[in-house]
């Protein structure tokens, strides 16, 4: 059994008074404490502007994977079209152009023949590690609890 934390909250909207109960792990509780809470409207605001320009620059589907599957050096266009699968070529090259744009990625052109390019992560783009982790261990959280979501519903439906 997890030791617990109660904590009571309560909301005055007009003349309506709603309070809730609130049982949390101190395992949570620990995690909780290190947020830091809105306050103000002003904070709100700042904080949706800056989750939208974050957003805008590493958002959609295929900015992180690109630059996941670059996180182990440089690669040609082709080779990663075929570590990214299901990305067409005319996705892949929009979001290197994003991507280089934003600052994350850089395109080295080896004056050769054949003409090589390569594309490689830029010192900028180590400002993303902390995210991607966090991502990365979010998702696999999420996966696990989806998972035995599922097999719990089957339980339940099967007996």
């Amino acid at each position: 059994m997890y030791k617990t934390t109660y904590i009571r909250f309560q909301k005055v909207s007009g003349k309506q008074k709603v309070s809730a109960n609130l049982y949390i792990s101190k395992q949570l509780m620990k995690k909780l404490s290190g947020l830091r809470a809105i306050h103000s409207q002003s904070d709100c605001v700042g904080k949706l502007s800056s989750v939208g320009d974050a957003l805008y620059a590493i958002g959609g589907k295929w900015k992180l994977r690109i630059i996941v599957a670059l996180q182990g050096g440089g690669k040609r266009f082709n080779e990663l079209q075929r570590t990214l699968a299901g990305i067409s070529a005319r996705v892949l090259s929009n979001e290197l152009k994003e991507l280089e744009l934003n600052g994350f990625v850089k395109r080295r052109v080896y004056d050769q023949t054949p003409v090589v390019i390569e594309y490689e992560l830029t010192p900028y783009c180590d400002t993303l590690e902390d995210v991607v982790e966090a991502l990365s261990q979010w998702g696999f959280l999420h996966k696990d609890k989806i998972k035995k979501d599922i097999k719990r519903e089957q339980r339940r439906k099967a007996g």
